[in-house]
């Protein structure tokens, strides 16, 4: 009797696990990735863009080349519905048909980006409108506004006709929406009156709205919502909350555009049918993560176009090795899975100069997406274009719809070699050293968006001040999450507090008990100035976060980009120009490095305090090229006792599901030190440039 009470325990509490992972991650993607598939690959077909005849022979070499998914109807409104009312998926069909013969699964896309000319030359006034109040045109992509009610209508009617269709056909494995959505700023009559109702919603009456602006500053007093236009960006001196609060809105936008189509799509598809969007990884965008209706969220990457140079000469070939590692580890704590639904396969059309790729580049985008932790990376697109706006874009066959570019041939290495991990796969832990190294970036884009509108130095960077932390703690091999405010703090040995200008009381006090809790915390220049409407305190300069960091923040200085100055810590020189907040450490705050060449030589820099069980650092100047923020970091996790690897810019080390990958973004080779106990998979402990090594744990 006892046992029978004990398995019924153990049945409850499996059950009970159950419906929680169900509720909480949902069960749509659960079967299409498997945590022994490790990931998966696609590629973008567009057979509208091709003699049906062809249609079978490109999905068949796609599978042959091992891609195990397509995606379709990304663009093809016009073909789905040729006149309004008038749908026609015969054609669609017949290629949803021929990837199912080729065992390829599918992605079904709703075309929202591009409406067709019947809908714009009925009702223009779907078309953005510019600030100087031109309007787009039909001919390129993205050009309806999200805020127009009839766009959403139209859109809304032509996604639940698709879904009618293709929700319960079990070919079909998940749903994008769009493709690549952005804020949608448009100053049409809809998005108007759209903001004036967001606004109300938002604050209620319009004495709360007066009070966040700070309206009675320049006489800029609102008496309705009525009188409240959308604000002139270009115009000198626009009030900067109703520009941020604008910002938000047009993002909202985006964000609930989405929603309202996967509310849609779920009136009619199967319960295994997942739904998603791509973004690219704009770190100011508030629209990311914001949609509460998606199962996951993917992102899109290119890397080499023109910008972005690298490391030495030629590393515009290659790419910034921080871009792919920064997204990976953005995207992964917003969502309980990701993916990439766009890497570059090769040469681009649209970058301001088009450059090849290294060869091995592409290969190694693909390893460094798999190594942040994705279950799958798909590729824009399986054939060249050879006509429209995107010519010489590569594909991974070329214009003759045949051979496979270098790209193609890289991805299908790829391909094997994550089979021979699947024959290989481990799952098992990652190295205690590793996760001992552990350390989250706090980051909000309202944040960046704001310092962004008000920078008051033209040699501040917000994204790569950011960097500068950012980069230092991947080159001592630690893995990283960016986390928002609302997440836990807990599970993170250190935590990185970058340029957080806007924060509220409740936030100070969360960092406040995550420190006392035994947390250390690292933050830096611009943080703490502002509540978390953007109003500074009416107090001393940043005065609610003296408690935390030990001490006060005197004032902070900009340079002139000709008049750089030093910092000196441990008898090394930093330089710095666009930021220094001058502290003035309490009792026993330690100073951890002065100022040098100016009025306030020998003013402390950074501070250092025990507090209860954890620590707090305060870096206060923004140094010129990150050595600064290296050498913090590395002073704190010593103190700390946690060991740290010395790897070079442009070495990316991570471990996932058993397995370590290096990867090799310098202009020289590399020779990896292999930890003890483990397995060469792919490559070998020298790695050249765009050269990747995957090991087993054993």
């Amino acid at each position: 009797m006892i046992y029978k009470i004990f398995d019924m325990k153990r049945i409850l509490v499996f059950l009970f696990l159950v419906i929680i992972a169900f509720v909480v991650f949902g069960q749509n993607y659960n079967k299409d990735f498997q945590p022994e598939d490790l990931t998966s690959v696609g590629a973008y077909y567009y057979p509208e863009h091709w003699d049906e005849y062809q249609w079978d022979r490109d999905l068949e070499k796609m599978a042959e080349m091992g891609f195990e998914f397509t995606h379709f109807a990304e663009f093809a409104w016009a073909q789905l519905e040729p006149e309004e009312g008038v749908y026609d998926f015969a054609w669609l069909d017949k290629a949803v048909d021929l990837a199912i013969k080729h065992k390829l699964k599918v992605i079904m896309c709703t075309s929202t980006a591009t409406p067709p000319v019947w809908l714009v030359r009925k009702y223009p006034e779907i078309l953005k409108k510019r600030e100087d109040g031109t309007s787009m045109d039909h001919g390129s992509r993205q050009h309806a506004s999200f805020s127009s009610e009839i766009y959403r209508k139209y859109s809304l009617k032509m996604i639940a006709e698709l879904a009618k269709h293709y929700g319960n056909d079990s070919r079909i494995i998940g749903w994008q929406l769009d493709n690549e959505p952005a804020t949608n700023v448009d100053y049409g009559d809809d998005a108007q009156n759209r903001f004036r109702n967001w606004l109300k919603e938002k604050y209620k009456t319009i004495d709360a709205l007066n009070a966040a602006w700070g309206t009675n500053f320049w006489s800029s007093v609102y008496s309705n919502f009525s009188e409240i236009n959308i604000p002139q960006h270009k115009q000198w001196g626009m009030n900067l909350y109703q520009r941020l609060d604008h910002g938000r809105f047009c993002d909202d936008e985006t964000a609930t555009f989405l929603d309202e189509q996967a509310k849609v799509i779920r009136k009619f598809a199967n319960d295994e049918q997942w739904i998603t969007t791509n973004y690219i990884p704009y770190y100011d965008a508030r629209y990311i993560g914001a949609s509460k209706e998606l199962d996951f969220i993917t992102y899109t990457r290119y890397m080499v176009y023109g910008e972005h140079e690298g490391i030495g000469r030629k590393g515009y070939r290659v790419g910034e090795y921080s871009r792919i590692a920064m997204a990976n580890d953005y995207f992964r704590p917003l969502t309980p899975i990701y993916g990439v639904m766009e890497l570059q396969p090769g040469q681009v059309n649209w970058g301001t100069i088009n450059s090849q790729p290294l060869p091995g580049a592409v290969r190694l985008w693909l390893w460094h997406v798999f190594a942040g932790g994705s279950k799958f990376t798909c590729t824009y697109r399986f054939r060249a274009p050879i006509y429209g706006y995107e010519q010489y874009h590569y594909g991974i066959v070329g214009p003759d719809g045949v051979t496979p570019t270098p790209g193609g041939l890289e991805y299908q290495q790829f391909i094997e070699e994550v089979g021979l991990l699947r024959e290989n796969v481990a799952l098992g832990e990652v190295p205690e050293e590793y996760t001992k190294r552990k350390a989250a970036i706090l980051y909000n884009p309202d944040n960046t968006a704001a310092i962004n509108q008000n920078k008051q130095t033209s040699e501040w960077n917000t994204e790569q001040h950011i960097l500068k932390y950012y980069k230092a703690l991947k080159s001592f091999g630690a893995p990283v999450d960016f986390i928002r405010d609302t997440m836990s703090f807990s599970s993170y040995p250190v935590i990185v507090v970058p340029a957080y200008q806007q924060m509220s009381l409740e936030l100070i006090q969360k960092l406040t008990d995550y420190v006392e809790n035994g947390g250390n915390l690292v933050m830096s220049s611009r943080t703490g100035h502002q509540n978390e409407l953007g109003h500074l305190w009416e107090a001393k300069h940043a005065e609610p976060i003296y408690e935390l960091i030990g001490g006060e923040i005197e004032f902070y200085d900009l340079l002139r980009p000709y008049a750089s100055d030093t910092v000196v810590m441990n008898n090394k020189q930093f330089a710095w120009t666009s930021w220094g907040d001058v502290l003035n450490p309490a009792e026993k705050t330690e100073s951890w490095a002065v100022y040098s060449g100016d009025f306030y030589t020998g003013k402390t820099a950074v501070s250092f305090r025990k507090h209860k069980n954890g620590t707090v650092t305060y870096v206060g100047a923004d140094s010129n090229i990150g050595d600064l923020e290296h050498a913090v970091l590395e002073k704190v996790y010593r103190r700390l006792n946690i060991p740290v690897e010395n790897y070079p810019q442009g070495v990316t080390v991570e471990y996932r599901d058993g397995f370590g990958i290096a990867m090799n973004y310098m202009d020289k080779d590399f020779q990896f030190d292999l930890p003890k106990n483990t397995e060469i998979l792919v490559g070998d402990v020298v790695i050249p440039t765009a050269g990747v090594l995957v090991w087993r744990l054993n």
